[in-house]
């Protein structure tokens, strides 16, 4: 239990927070995981679309100090290495004719 009035208001503006945290990380992770799965799937155009989305929102939680910016960096890299595989894999399957 807070000692002081301050405390209390401290305790309650922390669990604001937190909920409003969650919420952008529960995002990032929604959104994290369908692009994964449209990289799996080998859709580049909608895998490119979703990378934009999924940067944006990093980007975002990064600047607000949802997630620390070297996260963000971090996962925006690693993610273009998987876009970047994706793109050879579509171009290297010759067409079925």
């Amino acid at each position: 239990m807070p000692r002081t009035r301050s405390a209390a208001k401290q305790a309650r503006a922390s669990l604001r927070r937190q909920a409003h945290n969650k919420t952008i990380k529960s995002r990032l992770h929604t959104l994290e995981r369908k692009l994964l799965s449209l990289v799996d799937a080998k859709r580049a155009p909608e895998a490119s679309a979703a990378y934009r989305l999924l940067t944006s929102a990093l980007d975002k939680a990064a600047k607000v100090q949802v997630i620390h910016r070297n996260t963000a960096s971090r996962k925006k890299s690693r993610l273009a290495a998987r876009m970047k595989t994706l793109a050879a894999t579509v171009t290297t399957v010759p067409p079925a004719a």
